[in-house]
């Protein structure tokens, strides 16, 4: 083997790089693990370890030390399914957007061609504003939108006499800067939420924004925050120096009506009465710098310290050390300081009832937005000033037209706002009273839905509404502050459309589950191929278990999500990756029948296989991607371990376990690649595959005819995500009856639900179209009220394990793009094929494999759905089987293509009919055929069994599939290959590829 060196060196790194990716998951473990034995049940006190330690080295490997936090950012994330929490898709209304930037123009054929457009969105794949312009124009032929959108808030992008193109371009720009605003609030508010490894992306090309929030349990909450409106303003603020004797009064007054002890101290002070502000901060400690440096000269316990300081124990004042070498108060709105995680503590000392009186109406206290650095989890507490009796702020967002990133004169990033005329007229009078004294020139807090994002000192009184903020920016950090100011006009709000909660229970089964299943299928595997090819088939597991390592490995260092759906890939990733090693052994064993000594037998055994496998596995790696570039959610976690397994199965089983058989052979090892039993098995069989073709079309034609009449009759059962609509997985106490239910929340609803059994008898899956089409923020609080009162009704003790809206719009979004990615695929095999196979009858023949497999498969689903007992939805999941089994069929249909090619390449067929090669091929290609069938299918049948109810309706459709796709490479896409290819077309080949290699 050539390059073997290069091989282990890859190898070994590989293998450091998979170890130290997976230690952070390990190392988090402990410390939780350590966390649950401090705790001993209590959850407060395993909260209260882990915020302790958050910020504290837990894991030193010698050259770097990392602390909690870190080491939770990098371990393997897991999926909702599996954690539990809640899944959601806002999506920013266009229509209100459109409306707006119109400032709710009264023209009637306005109104009536974006109602129109509306009502055509729910069933089109065009944008809004595209449709809004070709409504616009039916009922206004050479009408002019400039009149309507032309305000004075839009002058500076819309003219009068711009055409519909320009306007129409306008409005596209304004609807991506509205989904970028509104992602970076949603992302702002999720990030202060305190959720662990929170997960928020943009969908790229549309208007929506996905959101995972894992262990969430409180819904309604998470709804509130994520529709509530962006509310900017703009604050006068006061200076430290004002608010530090209030600080101090605030900290006495803690101590002195505290009676319990406080031991979660940070940075404890003494306590002290000296005259002089000097002589306080003296007396606080010796601080470097109050914004995380070391204090020194602390007396006494640190229980001590804080009960006698209880608010400095974790706010520590905004210092720094003066050219004297004594500390002073620092100058400007920052007052404090405190660890991220001593905020909540905080805010309960200000929100006491005692400290509260003496707080003056005009003082608001508010958090710096985010860490002063990302080391030290530091935030700031800054003092602001209200304008009014009240308590409101000096002006109010809304009144900024625009604002963007730039550059000063001196090129360093500045932010440019401009405000219209009434804010103008504001912000000269706002700005001229915080520059009013040369010598203490005030600041202007920005705040973002109660938190400050920037507070610049005002150098100057500003006048014309044209401001340039100024700082210790970065480029990106211009970029933030300018979407921040535009939010406060963000005139598009943010709907929920589609959401999936699961609850913790649910997830510690999954999990339990998944695990189960994976362990014992991937146990069915090793044993197998132990006794199946005897010393070589231990060499093959040594090789997959290293696969699976690596796999794993990988995983986790691109931080991939780990679904239910994904464990299912990685095992069938694994029964797939047994197929590059049955190819090759099955190689090497005819080398051996051949004759050939066993060194030569593995050399040619590895590169005649070569072609098979590299081909059978890149037609399902583009399978793969087609379904992440189309799926969501978790099948997006089994798009990604079904890459990644088919990247890292094939460099184990290709070099690894090479390089082990090679290593054997260097010693004399004797290597056996079969026992008694399987040593002839299939060897020179000759079933005839050919000549019977026709009665399996005729069985594949009775199938797929009485599938059809069933599909144009009875229908399919789709899934919400399909068809839209609101469906619970609820498990009660007891068994239940399905029309007990459905009678109970047609009461409710006023709408019948359907309501099916989910498993056990107590198990149901209730799906409900009521208030789909209102997306308003109290919908989801009605639906549930009257959900859990119908529920009530059959039981008092029910727990909803998993619940999921899908709106009617991403409804169709989600099923045109299933039908795209299923076309696609076809489209994208049958090019590959082509390419690879120079004939277009092979392509042909695997697209009508192909379409055999998904008729199939659709058909059995139509015909036993309500028959069998378990769901046989039509939904995502069953798109992602879908397209796996075209990948599993089409990898054994390349196999048996790439033998035919062999045979005529190399003129083993000489003389023979092309239903005499074809069926030589199939009968060559046999073994391989049934082993890896029987692993995948073995594999299959184990997650069916024991991998849950909710991986059974996936799993039944990969069993089925993978069962026909077998059988469509045996007996419909080879077989097709000899209807396709015209005898004497075929003769021709032969001899010309004789004359060449045998001239």
């Amino acid at each position: 083997m050539q390059g073997k060196g290069l091989i282990k060196f890859a190898a070994i790194a590989l293998t450091i790089g998979c170890l130290y990716s997976l230690s952070f998951t390990w190392m988090a473990k402990k410390v939780e693990n350590d966390a649950r034995e401090y705790a001993k049940g209590d959850p407060d006190k395993e909260t209260a370890y882990l915020d302790s330690v958050a910020t504290e080295p837990v894991y030193n490997l010698g050259f770097a030390k990392f602390t909690y936090q870190y080491v939770k950012e990098r371990e393997i994330p897991l999926g909702l399914d599996l954690a539990g929490g809640m899944n959601v898709t806002m999506e920013i209304s266009m229509v209100d957007l459109i409306k707006n930037l119109a400032n709710h123009n009264p023209d009637a054929t306005f109104a009536t061609a974006l109602k129109n457009a509306e009502a055509r969105l729910k069933t089109s794949q065009k944008d809004i504003v595209t449709l809004f312009g070709e409504e616009f124009e039916k009922l206004s032929p050479g009408g002019k939108l400039a009149p309507i959108f032309a305000t004075r808030e839009n002058a500076a992008q819309v003219k009068i006499d711009a055409s519909n193109k320009d306007v129409l371009n306008f409005l596209r720009a304004q609807a991506t800067s509205a989904v970028e605003r509104s992602f970076n609030i949603l992302r702002t508010r999720i990030d202060k939420f305190g959720v662990t490894s929170p997960n928020i992306q943009m969908q790229q090309g549309t208007n929506r924004i996905l959101i995972e929030l894992p262990g969430v349990s409180d819904a309604q909450r998470v709804r509130k925050l994520l529709q509530g409106s962006a509310q900017l303003e703009f604050w006068e603020t006061y200076d430290n120096q004002e608010i530090f004797g209030l600080i101090e009064n605030i900290n006495k007054t803690i101590a002195a009506t505290q009676t319990t002890k406080d031991t979660t101290a940070a940075k404890p002070v003494t306590t002290a009465k000296p005259d002089s502000a000097a002589g306080k901060l003296a007396q606080l400690g010796a601080r470097k710098d109050s914004t995380g440096g070391d204090t020194s000269g602390l007396a006494g316990t640190q229980a001590d310290q804080a009960r006698q300081n209880p608010l400095f124990a974790v706010l520590a004042p905004a210092t720094y050390q003066a050219e004297n070498g004594q500390p002073a108060l620092r100058p400007g709105p920052v007052v404090g300081y405190a660890a991220q995680k001593d905020t909540a503590k905080v805010n309960a000392y200000l929100s006491s009832p005692a400290v509260q009186a003496l707080i003056p109406r005009n003082l608001k206290l508010l958090w710096g937005v985010k860490p002063i650095s990302a080391e030290s989890k530091v935030l700031e507490l800054y003092a602001l000033k209200s304008s009014g009796f009240n308590g409101e702020a000096a002006m109010a967002g809304d009144v900024i037209t625009d604002a963007r990133s730039d550059v000063d004169q001196n090129n360093n990033p500045e932010v440019v706002m401009i405000m219209n005329a009434e804010g103008s007229r504001k912000w000269r009078q706002v700005t001229a009273a915080a520059a009013a004294d040369p010598n203490n020139k005030k600041s202007i807090a920005i705040v973002l839905d109660n938190y400050v994002y920037s507070a610049p000192t005002v150098q100057n009184e500003i006048s014309g509404g044209v401001s340039s903020i100024t700082g210790q920016f970065t480029s990106n950090d211009t970029k933030d502050l300018a979407n921040v100011l535009k939010a406060g006009r963000l005139p598009a709000p943010a709907k929920i459309v589609s959401e999936y909660v699961v609850g913790p229970s649910l997830g510690l089964e999954s999990i339990n589950k998944g695990l189960a299943s994976s362990i014992i299928g991937v146990i069915v595997i090793l044993l197998f191929m132990g006794m199946y090819y005897s010393k070589g088939g231990w060499v093959a597991n040594a090789a997959l278990l290293v696969n699976l390592f690596f796999l794993m490995g990988v995983m986790a260092s691109l931080g991939a999500v780990l679904t239910l759906p994904g464990i299912a890939g990685i095992v069938l990733s694994l029964a797939m990756a047994i197929d590059a090693n049955v190819l090759i052994y099955e190689r090497i064993r005819e080398e051996i029948a051949n004759g050939k000594s066993l060194k030569v037998a593995v050399s040619e055994g590895f590169s005649k296989a070569m072609s098979s496998i590299l081909d059978s596995n890149i037609t399902t790696f583009l399978v793969g991607v087609i379904l992440y570039i189309f799926g969501s959610g978790p099948i997006l976690g089994f798009a990604t371990t079904l890459m990644l397994g088919i990247l890292t199965s094939l460099f184990s089983a290709i070099f690894i376990t090479r390089l082990i058989l090679e290593w054997m052979l260097d010693r004399k090892q004797n290597i056996s690649f079969s026992i008694k039993a399987t040593e002839n098995l299939f060897k020179d069989s000759k079933f005839d595959f050919i000549s019977g073709r026709k009665k399996f079309y005729a069985i594949s034609s009775i199938i797929i005819i009485a599938g059809l009449v069933s599909m144009f009759t009875r229908g399919f059962s789709l899934g919400v995500d399909f068809k839209g609509g609101r469906s619970y997985f609820v498990e009660f106490d007891k068994p239940v009856k399905t029309d007990d239910v459905r009678d109970v929340l047609l009461t409710e609803f006023d709408v019948a639900p359907e309501v099916k059994t989910y498993g056990s008898s107590n198990e149901v899956k209730i799906t409900t179209s009521f208030m789909i089409d209102d997306s308003s923020p109290e919908t989801e609080a009605i639906v549930s009220k009257k959900l859990r009162d119908g529920l009530s009704q059959i039981s008092p003790n029910y727990e909803i394990k998993d619940a999921q809206t899908v709106g009617p719009t991403i409804a169709n979004d989600i099923k045109i793009s299933a039908v795209y990615a299923v076309l696609f695929s076809i489209l994208v095999i049958f090019l590959y094929i082509f390419i690879r196979f120079r004939r277009w009858q092979f392509g042909v023949s695997a697209i009508v494999a192909l379409a055999h497999d998904v008729l199939v498969l659709l058909s059995i689903f139509t015909l036993f759905n309500g028959i069998l007992p378990f769901s046989l939805d039509i939904d995502q999941a069953f798109i992602a089987a879908i397209l796996t089994v075209m990948g599993y069929s089409i990898n054994d249909t390349v196999v048996i293509f790439d033998r035919i090619r062999e045979y005529i390449n190399e003129g083993k067929g000489k003389g023979q009919s092309v239903s005499t090669v074809i069926n030589n091929a199939l009968n060559s290609t046999l073994s391989r055929t049934v082993v890896t069938g029987i692993c995948v299918i073995a594999v299959l049948i184990i997650i069916f069994i024991f991998g849950g109810e909710i991986l059974r309706g996936f799993s039944f459709a990969m069993l089925i599939g993978v069962i026909f796709g077998t059988y469509s490479s045996l007996f419909v896409a080879t077989p097709f290959v000899v209807e396709l290819i015209r005898e004497k077309e075929f003769e021709d080949k032969k001899a010309t590829k004789t004359e060449v290699h045998h001239p």
